[in-house]
């Protein structure tokens, strides 16, 4: 992906997940975050994307939370900013301009 064209997001997410409704919802944010960046703790996304494709993300995790419920964050941090991430204890496995693996 072209870095001119791209934006640096972390996702967070907080479900509820007592109930079955609940933990579908979970399973389903889930999936569409691993559609577009890689999980880099049980709720949280890291996101190299396009303006478009950012636009069909939040669609999408709008259209799968129930708002009284549950809480996305989408923080868009400065230009490569997940290639300057400090972080401690088990090393990072991926590279957050890498491939996908779903």
């Amino acid at each position: 992906m072209d870095r001119e064209l791209t934006m640096d997001l972390l996702v967070t997410y907080d479900v509820e997940t007592v109930t079955p409704q609940g933990q579908r919802r979970l399973r389903k944010v889930a999936k569409i975050c691993e559609a577009y960046g890689h999980r880099v703790q049980k709720s949280v996304f890291e996101v190299v994307c396009r303006e478009t494709d950012k636009l069909r993300l939040v669609a999408a995790l709008n259209a799968a939370i129930d708002p009284l419920q549950d809480s996305i964050r989408i923080y868009r941090l400065p230009a490569n900013a997940l290639d300057d991430v400090e972080h401690l204890g088990k090393p990072r496995d991926v590279d957050p301009r890498g491939p996908l693996v779903i």
